[in-house]
């Protein structure tokens, strides 16, 4: 089977089951997207504080968190995933053009 060419490497596929993978929307620009093609982050915050946990335990008061749906595209142009090259090894800044001629 011929190596893929993708920047990024997810560790999953379409699955096996049968029938059609379920679409979600992009949290970052709308578009529909198969969901084993999203990246998922989750926004939200935690307290850090031991003693204001404490506090805040006996007041039942927890913190929220979202979980958001991005596309391929949204998640290079927003740094939730980095290109990678053949090796594997993350690209920092811009691809490097070949100014040969």
């Amino acid at each position: 089977m011929p190596e893929s060419t993708v920047p990024y490497k997810r560790g999953w596929g379409t699955g096996t089951g049968r029938g059609q993978q379920g679409t979600v929307d992009c949290s970052y620009c709308g578009r529909k997207v198969p969901r084993y093609k999203t990246f998922i982050k989750y926004s939200g915050f935690r307290i850090t504080d031991p003693v204001l946990r404490k506090e805040l335990e006996n007041q039942h008061v927890s913190g929220s968190s979202n979980k958001m749906y991005a596309c391929p595209a949204c998640a290079r142009s927003r740094g939730i995933v980095q290109r990678r090259d053949s090796t594997g090894q993350r690209q920092f800044g811009p691809k490097k053009r070949n100014n040969s001629r």
